[in-house]
């Protein structure tokens, strides 16, 4: 997200990163349950948005940003983050039909 603020403003770059966020990881995930498929659509979306807040959390919050404040924003973090867990879901239920 930081390639974007470059380019265009926050808001803008908080509302790409909320749409962009879930198709990617529809993508991923339709990718690993037509391969791999070795946990069920719920633990597979737990499991990606694990590893997304942990990312956040560690690398962006404590590396680049150096402060907690993107965790107030429901745009910047909580939304992608519900938004990664259902699409990832949803596309795991889908593809094991």
């Amino acid at each position: 997200m930081i390639w974007d603020q470059a380019v265009t403003s926050l808001d803008n770059a908080l509302i790409i990163h909320a749409i962009g966020a879930p198709i990617v990881f529809a993508i991923v995930s339709f990718v690993y349950f037509k391969t791999l498929n070795y946990t069920s659509p719920i633990v597979t979306a737990f499991t990606f948005v694990a590893v997304v807040v942990l990312m956040d959390f560690f690398i962006v919050s404590l590396l680049i940003n150096q402060n907690f404040d993107m965790f107030l924003s429901p745009i910047g973090t909580w939304i992608p983050f519900a938004l990664i867990f259902t699409s990832t879901y949803l596309t795991g239920t889908y593809v094991r039909k």
